[in-house]
């Protein structure tokens, strides 16, 4: 489900060894352990919040040899990405991380290609956009929650994004340590955003490709899913 190809790349596994994938965790145990083993020959570090899986997705994740931190029930996926995002910027050697799905849906070659304009210095926040090449095209309803969140984004920062609530983005560690998400639940897709909008540091979107797989869509990816976002993003 991941993307494993090893292309032609100028950047070997070593140099990704201060690099973190954050990838929140919860009741993905079927697809998990393959995830990990397609991002590890790129990125040696992955570190897994459980957040309250019953489904032994911590195991699952811990074998396939992610580093697993445990929240002993569900919180939430901002929590979970809270957690992963504080305890990659209390290692010593970290440099960047990027927040990566669990279900097979971000690509490993976007994410390489996201930490290595981190790594050119033109850049401290790259967000993936789904929309930039073209390639994905939302339906009406989808398209016009998107549109809305494009502007509200645009008035709380001055950042105008093509796709705000993308989980594929990747930051340095001091952009990442000014990160405090207090949304537990799916609005802390906007409110992660916000944050790094106001950090003031340099940031920039990227193309990424976003695999819609049978067993994405029945976790739900619907366009409710966008609405409750805005809506606890706004009423919250």
């Amino acid at each position: 489900m991941v993307d494993t190809a090893a292309p032609q790349h100028p950047r070997s596994a070593t140099d990704y060894a201060a690099d973190w994938l954050v990838i929140p965790l919860y009741n993905e145990a079927s697809v998990v352990a393959s995830v990990i083993a397609g991002a590890l020959p790129t990125f040696p570090n992955i570190v897994c919040v459980d957040d309250g899986s019953t489904d032994g997705s911590g195991a699952a994740a811990r074998a396939a040899g992610a580093t697993v931190l445990s929240h002993a029930v569900n919180l939430g996926q901002g929590a979970a990405l809270q957690t992963g995002i504080s305890f990659v910027c209390e290692q010593p050697d970290a440099r960047a991380l990027v927040t990566f799905d669990a279900d097979g849906q971000h690509q490993v070659s976007d994410a390489r290609a996201m930490v290595d304009l981190i790594a050119s210095g033109t850049t401290d926040i790259v967000f993936g956009s789904r929309f930039l090449d073209g390639r994905t095209k939302p339906g009406l309803v989808k398209t016009m929650v998107l549109t809305f969140a494009v502007w509200f984004t645009k008035q709380s920062t001055g950042m105008r994004l093509t796709d705000a609530h993308n989980g594929l983005r990747a930051m340095t560690v001091p952009a990442a340590a000014r990160v405090d998400l207090t949304q537990d639940r799916m609005a802390h897709a906007s409110e992660i955003v916000l944050q790094l909008g106001r950090t003031g540091l340099p940031w920039q979107e990227h193309p990424v490709h976003v695999l819609y797989t049978d067993y994405s869509r029945g976790k739900g990816q619907s366009v409710w899913n966008s609405v409750n976002i805005l809506v606890d993003l706004l009423f919250k």
